[in-house]
């Protein structure tokens, strides 16, 4: 079986990244390996884990969209996270 399972976001916003994204129903933990960055983490229902971690230079994460099933969402909604993304937001199965 193939699948996703990690996707990294670098932002300037983390903050206001993590907040949005929790303001979706994401349930995030504060991580840090070794001696990188502290960053945000979620595992998402199929198992997919969605970081969130401070941009540095060489590391933004620039345009991009994302797709979201979340439980509870109703319908589909296109919203714009903190860093300008699209995120696509519909209700899990």
């Amino acid at each position: 079986m193939s699948g996703l399972g990690l996707v990294v976001v670098y932002t300037a916003r983390l903050t206001e990244c993590v907040d949005f994204y929790r303001g979706l129903g994401l349930r995030f933990a504060a991580e840090r390996h070794g001696t990188g960055p502290e960053h945000y983490a979620a595992e998402l229902a199929d198992g997919t884990v969605l970081e969130l971690y401070p941009a540095r230079p060489g590391r933004e994460t620039g345009a991009l969209r994302l797709g979201l099933s979340i439980d509870g969402a109703d319908g589909v909604r296109l919203l714009t996270d903190p860093d300008g993304r699209t995120v696509e937001v519909r209700a899990a199965s």
